[in-house]
């Protein structure tokens, strides 16, 4: 049964293929016949090689003509190989019918060559779907137990073992191990992660065994939006291919007009005989069909968008490749796209007899109690130090916390809610947090008392300062300088963050313009002043406060890691792995495919100018035209799939 099933299988897989050789035999022998003068076995033989050959053009070709009442250039081949039969026949010159069956054969070749083109880039897009497992482990009372991906629940817990696939997205519980991200992200090197790590499904798991706990719906996961808006960005066609499909339509009626003109008009006006009249409009059928120009652009968006998934770009459909490449302005959210968008602790400074580790730890000790953001970055830090934990933990939101650690009572906060408790702050320690300040770090004053103590009861010490900061993307600033030398006019910061963090991220990655303190509603207005005067801009964002201004740029980048899902759902393209530096790729390759497109466009149309006027001079034929028509095909086709590279 199996190899019933193979060759079943092969025979799908190429049919196209197959019926070209099988046209070909046939147009061999019924040629060879005819050169034998068995007229009978010729006629036996060439019927057949059009009817194997043509069968799937006509097809296509009648069921546009009467489900679209539209002209199809497949259609139009047929009538020039049935004309060109039809003329052979009544003037009893076979070489004729030998002429069609050659035109019949040509495009059939053309046809498969053109079908394993689209399918190396479609394999290309395709490969992401192969990435999601059909079962997951779930414990289930201390059991391990398979089950559909799609009878996954919220709060499942999952078991996968080495070597296997992440079957959905979901937070470790237990285990640590390295994943190779690079089919979701574009990362090439492995990752690791441990507890609490996030994982994606189709992620391949390295060699530690891992429990993960579900923690979103499994349709919802990374990659089953990857695979639904890569399925979308096949079906849905750019503005460009919408208008050469619309001047297709107009242009086949042309073609039918002209081509009757053609067969009617020469022998009045110029006195041709007729068969060369009929020769000569079958030829032109052949040759003005705009066969190359339709291949001139959905290939080539097609290898972008496989070429961008592959390097962890997800442009949602070829429109957007069409205008990345346009972009002339470009506009950078500040926390979570410039920035990482997780507090972390840049300098301690520390006075007196007390040490950097003194000040970390006497705050960590309070702070562990805490979630604020800021609290979480400064036990992050103390992570090796020995914590001790405090009693009487008390936040004051918006200004800082107390609590009774080893004794002693530690005061953590701003420098106004610490001089409630302090003499006086140390003024070369002011004028150090001063600086930081005007550099955009976030300042944490550090004191402690011996014993308990009221608020606004003084006599605590200063043991120092924390500065805290959200640390600026590696790559931020050599990305801007990219866009730069790409010839982007104008780059642009937005923000809701004060004036001098601004300024002091902006001025770390090279940008010159500034907006901040903005809300949604004002990032929005800048992207539409942009617009005014740029045209094409684009947005780069990560939040739900972006969300607005993405959808109303020209281009809207999300960041696919840190992104929320409503910036994700908002944004046209998406960086997998979160790394800036992918925007000016993204950008190459729009300016790529647009030259790529422009080129194939030129060839296209210098073809069937070429043939068309080689045909009216009389100095084709038929075989000729088709090799001209179908060659001019294949090489735009093939041209295109250079950005598969």
């Amino acid at each position: 049964m199996l190899y019933p099933q193979r060759f079943s299988q092969f025979t799908r897989e190429h049919a196209d293929t197959l019926a070209a050789l099988l046209c070909g035999l046939l147009l061999f022998f019924g040629w060879f016949a005819l050169h034998l003068g068995w007229l009978g076995l010729a006629f036996l033989l060439l019927p057949a090689a059009y009817l194997i050959g043509g069968y799937e053009s006509a097809r296509e070709g009648l069921t546009t003509l009467f489900k679209e009442k539209e002209l199809d250039v497949d259609l139009l081949m047929i009538v020039a190989a049935i004309g060109a039969a039809s003329l052979g026949l009544w003037r009893r010159e076979y070489h004729l019918i030998i002429d069609g069956a050659i035109l019949i054969l040509i495009f059939a070749i053309s046809g498969a060559l053109e079908g394993y083109a689209m399918q190396r880039t479609e394999r290309s897009i395709r490969s992401l779907m192969s990435l999601t497992s059909d079962t997951a482990r779930v414990l289930l009372q201390g059991r391990e137990e398979e089950i559909p991906i799609s009878q996954l629940k919220v709060g499942d817990e999952i078991v996968v073992k080495p070597g296997e696939l992440i079957p959905t997205d979901g937070i470790i519980l237990s285990g640590y191990s390295t994943l190779n991200q690079a089919a979701i992200t574009g990362e090439s090197l492995p990752v690791e992660k441990t507890v609490g790590a996030e994982v994606f499904a189709g992620t391949l798991n390295g060699y530690g065994a891992l429990q993960i706990k579900v923690h979103k719906p499994a349709q919802s996961s990374l990659i089953q939006r990857v695979i639904r808006l890569v399925e979308q960005a096949q079906t849905e066609a750019p503005p460009s291919q919408e208008f050469i499909d619309r001047f297709e339509k107009g242009y086949a009626k042309v073609i039918v007009v002209a081509g009757i003109l053609l067969a009617t008009l020469p022998p009045f006006l110029w006195g041709w005989d007729w068969e060369t009249t009929i020769y000569r409009a079958l030829t032109f059928l052949v040759v003005a069909s705009p066969c190359a120009l339709m291949a001139a652009i959905m290939p080539t968006l097609l290898s972008g968008i496989a070429n961008g998934a592959r390097q962890g770009i997800l442009f949602k459909n070829g429109a957007q490749l069409e205008k990345i490449g346009k972009v002339r302005a470009i506009a950078f959210d500040k926390t979570g796209t410039l920035t990482t968008g997780q507090l972390q602790v840049f300098q301690v400074i520390s006075v007196g007899e007390y040490t950097q580790a003194d000040v970390l730890k006497a705050a960590a000790s309070v702070e562990s109690y805490s979630e604020h953001p800021i609290g979480k970055a400064i036990v992050q830090a103390a992570g090796d130090l020995d914590l001790v934990g405090a009693i009487q933990v008390q936040a004051i939101p918006g200004q800082g916390i107390v609590g009774i650690a080893q004794e002693q009572q530690v005061i953590v906060g701003n420098a106004v809610f610490v001089q409630q408790y302090v003499t006086n702050l140390p003024e070369q320690l002011r004028e150090i947090a001063q600086s930081l300040e005007q550099e955009g770090k976030t300042v944490v004053w550090v004191a402690q008392k011996r014993g308990a103590a009221e608020q606004g009861s003084r006599g605590a010490e200063v043991m120092g300062v924390i500065a805290i900061a959200d640390e600026v993307r590696s790559q931020a600033a050599a990305t801007i300088t990219r866009l730069k030398q790409l010839g982007i006019e104008q780059i642009v910061m937005l923000t809701g963050d004060n004036e001098e963090t601004a300024h002091s991220v902006a001025k770390a990655v090279g940008i010159d313009l500034v907006y901040a303190q903005l809300l949604p509603e004002d990032k929005l207005d800048v992207i539409r002043r942009l617009q005014q005067k740029y045209q094409t801009v684009a947005m780069v964002g990560d939040g739900i406060n972006d969300a607005p201004a993405l959808a109303q740029a020209s281009v809207g980048i999300a960041m696919g890691i840190s992104g929320s899902d409503v910036a994700l759902e908002t944004a046209d393209i998406v960086l997998m792995a979160d790394k800036l530096e992918k925007i000016a790729v993204a950008m190459h390759l729009g300016r790529r495919s647009q030259s790529i497109v422009k080129q194939n466009i030129v060839v296209a149309l210098g073809f069937i100018m070429l043939l068309l006027v080689g045909n009216f001079l009389g100095s084709i034929n038929l075989p000729i035209g088709v090799i001209g028509h179908e060659g001019s095909t294949v090489l735009v086709t093939l041209s295109g799939l250079r950005l598969l590279k």
